[in-house]
Order: C-alpha cells, then structure tokens, then sequence
C-alpha cells in the first residue's frame, strides 16, 4: 500500500528509563512491553513488513539537559535501510546556536528530511523566542517542522500543545514554513483542522490515535476539503502498524483519498 508513517520513533528499550513520563501512555495502549524492548533496523523492518507499512519517519528525541535517542543512532537505521526509514531530526532547544548548527549536520551529513520538537517536553510552546532561529534554518534549508499538538498522554501539561494561538501564530509568522502538527488535536481538533484550511503551509498527521478513534469532523476533513492536509502517522512504538494499518482499511477511503493519506501527502510536504 506504499504507506508512509508521518511519526514514529525507534524503540531503544531505555524509554521507561530515560522518558518515565510515556510509562503511562504504553500501558494505557497496550503496549507496555515494548518500553524496554530494544529493535535494531531488521527488526523494525520486520513488524513494518507485517503491518504494511512502506516507511518511516524516525525521529530524534531529547528532552533539557540530555539525549534521549540522538541524530546519529536514527542514521544508524537510515543508512542499514534506506528506502525504508527516514530521519528526522532533533535538537537541544536551549542552546540555539548549537541547535542550529546540528540541525544543518543531521540534514546535510546524515540525510534527515524534517525538525521535530515536542513543545511538552519543554513546557515552551512552539511561538516561544528559542524556536525561531530553527524556523529560519528549516526554510533555508527546505524542509518541514513537525510538532506535538493536543493534550498530552504522558502526565505532563497540555498547554503547548494549543494550536490556537500558538501555532495559529508561528505560521502568520513563517508563511514559507512547512508545519506538521502530530496527534491531530485532540480535545482542540476543531482549532487544529481550522488552522489547516486556514494556512496553506500546516498539515495534520494521525499520530497516537488509532483509527477507529480519529474524530468524526477529522474523518469529514479527510474525505473532503482536506484531503490534501492530512498525514497517516502511527506513533510506532506506542501503537501497532498492524493495527492502525489494518483499522485504516475499515475506514472505507476512496482509492484517491486513501492514496493520498497513506502516502501522497507525506511525499509532497517531507519532499521525498
């Protein structure tokens, strides 16, 4: 089905760990064991090969004052498994000269196709000051911003992950700025789906929500004005490929938005 995952992480079996805060997020999925379960790309590829997913997007994580899984070990997987994952990269928002510096290595030296920076990590919404110099340097060097919007999962404040007024903000800001919004919105997905007619350069991806629970007006974007806008996104490890993918089937898409979804979207905003 050529399916691209918009959000994913590797799972390095240190996250209940070096990220306590998601414990709580794995149980309540259904997938506790996967916290201290280490995959290295074969296997990844082999659950991906099983779900049906073509793709996906890896991320970088860290969090103040350390690394939770670096640019470097996301290469580890796109240089085992090219066509198969693809980087994204983080950084240590707090020292932003640095940051902008190892964005620029993690796209040019390693190959990462977008930014991620999950706002509760940092308790900064994405309008706060020490984002922006990131924003310049995604423009310049062509590639999207990925972010956390809604509440949180893990026990943390939900505050940040406002789309109205923080994100509504950053893209009045950067027009030319390429902005993809994780884990749909929730409980603000109106606001969410709004900024995504609103701003030609925000999109949504589907991450953290298994299908059956994607929100009705969601769905009726999807299928209608927005078909365009919206990305599939798993969460991987917190959900199962072979579940979403196969809940995605019940969802009863048109071939042409379901292409879209799964993978055309995904192809023209990271440029792939």
């Amino acid at each position: 089905m050529n399916a691209i995952d918009a959000w994913a992480q590797i799972a390095t079996g240190r996250t209940h760990i070096e990220l306590p805060e998601v414990a709580r997020l794995f149980e309540k999925s259904g997938s506790a064991q996967l916290l201290s379960r280490h995959l290295d790309p074969a296997q990844t590829v082999a659950l991906m090969d099983q779900g049906g997913v073509d793709k996906l997007m890896l991320a970088a994580w860290c969090r103040p004052e350390r690394w939770l899984c670096t640019n470097d070990e996301v290469a580890v997987f796109t240089r085992a498994y090219p066509e198969r994952f693809v980087g994204v990269a983080t950084v240590d928002l707090s020292k932003p000269m640095a940051a902008v510096q190892e964005l620029d290595r993690a796209v040019n030296e390693l190959g990462c196709k977008a930014l991620r920076i999950v706002p509760w990590l940092w308790k900064l919404p994405p309008n706060h000051r020490l984002y922006y110099p990131l924003y310049v340097k995604c423009i310049e060097l062509d590639i999207p911003f990925c972010t956390q919007v809604g509440h949180t999962g893990p026990l943390m404040p939900s505050e940040t992950g406002r789309p109205v007024p923080y994100l509504d903000e950053v893209a009045l800001d950067f027009p030319e700025l390429r902005i993809v919004a994780g884990h749909i919105g929730h409980p603000w997905t109106d606001e969410m789906i709004g900024l995504a007619w609103k701003h030609d350069n925000i999109f949504i991806d589907t991450s953290a929500y298994l299908p059956r629970y994607y929100p009705p007006q969601l769905l009726h974007f999807v299928q209608t004005y927005g078909q365009d806008k919206v990305l599939f996104g798993s969460n991987f490890p917190q959900l199962s490929l072979e579940k979403c993918m196969s809940q995605v089937q019940d969802l009863n898409l048109s071939e042409e938005v379901l292409a879209k979804f799964l993978h055309g979207n995904a192809r023209q905003v990271f440029k792939l």
